[in-house]
């Protein structure tokens, strides 16, 4: 028994990477949306972050409009991983403060649900990295080539 349960985690081990290649590919659909939305309508987004009383509403329109952009990109691509999910995760804190914790937690209620999931997913990746299946993953194997 002992022994089977030896090589069913030999063979979980080979895919350690596909959750994260999955949370990565997840996030980066989660943020295109949002993103586009963002983008196509910024002064919108800026007056509704002023109703908020959110400080410097057209500054953080911009900001949380490129990061969800830059993260929707570099989250896809799995380049930078580390990098973005930093901005991506302070992103997701300000929506739950600001828009989600009054709601609840329950998603079906724009609750804090499911920008708490991406934050969670997000330090995972902090944490990880975005695995082998991703441009750093080869990037660093060319660039330790070279050395």
């Amino acid at each position: 028994m002992i022994s089977l349960y030896q090589q069913m985690i030999e063979k979980l081990n080979a895919l350690v990477d596909v959750p994260l290649l999955f949370f990565r590919l997840i996030l980066a659909y989660g943020f295109y949306g949002p993103a586009m939305m963002k983008l196509g309508n910024i002064s919108g987004i800026a007056d509704w972050f002023e109703g908020m009383g959110m400080p410097f509403p057209t500054l953080n329109a911009y900001l949380a409009t490129y990061t969800e952009v830059a993260g929707f990109v570099l989250l896809f691509l799995g380049l930078g991983t580390r990098i973005i999910a930093i901005p991506l995760m302070i992103v997701m804190l300000v929506a739950i403060q600001t828009v989600h914790w009054a709601n609840g937690f329950e998603a079906g209620n724009n609750g804090f649900e499911i920008p708490l999931y991406y934050l969670l997913m997000l330090f995972g990746l902090f944490i990880y990295g975005p695995g082998k299946i991703s441009v750093d993953h080869f990037l660093k194997k060319f660039l330790m080539s070279k050395m």
